[in-house]
């Protein structure tokens, strides 16, 4: 149940947990090795929410980046991982609304971020939230060289 669930702050020793869980839930085209990982955690401008269950293990993460653009900030999700037993119950909402109020809170205008073009049920789900698609990205992703749509949305800033 989604109540045996607790959002935290991300902790390096939440690290091995996130990079186990990105390579369960994505093929190796669209996962990142740990070293990546890592630094995408522990950069300074980002936003990490870590969804953990009773007992300690992970149920999903989302890494936020911040950045400065030329008329506001931009965030910028790199990442949102839910573990599969844990899908359609509203952790990734969770995750993706509490990264979103962070964001805006410290001046970000808008939340982009990209998603395969062929990942039907994450395009249904950035768009049942409230992102609009507006751009596409031929061979974003790595060496297959797969396409993606660019989504955004705005963020009421606090």
């Amino acid at each position: 149940m989604i109540e045996e669930i607790e959002l935290r702050e991300y902790r390096p020793s939440y690290l091995d947990a996130m990079y186990s869980l990105d390579r369960e839930c994505f093929s190796e085209e669209f996962r990142f090795d740990r070293e990546s990982m890592r630094v995408f955690a522990e950069e300074p401008d980002s936003i990490v929410r870590v969804a953990v269950k009773t007992g300690g293990d992970l149920a999903g993460f989302v890494i936020v980046h911040v950045q400065p653009m030329a008329k506001g900030e931009l965030a910028y999700v790199v990442t949102l991982d839910v573990a599969e037993e844990y899908r359609r119950r509203g952790v990734a909402r969770r995750l993706l609304s509490q990264a979103e109020e962070r964001a805006g809170a410290v001046g970000a205008l808008w939340m982009e971020l990209h998603v395969f073009t062929g990942n039907d049920s994450a395009i249904r789900f950035y768009e049942s939230s409230g992102y609009g698609r507006v751009g596409l990205r031929r061979r974003f992703y790595g060496k297959a060289g797969l396409d993606a749509f660019v989504y955004r949305k705005a963020l009421v800033v606090l």
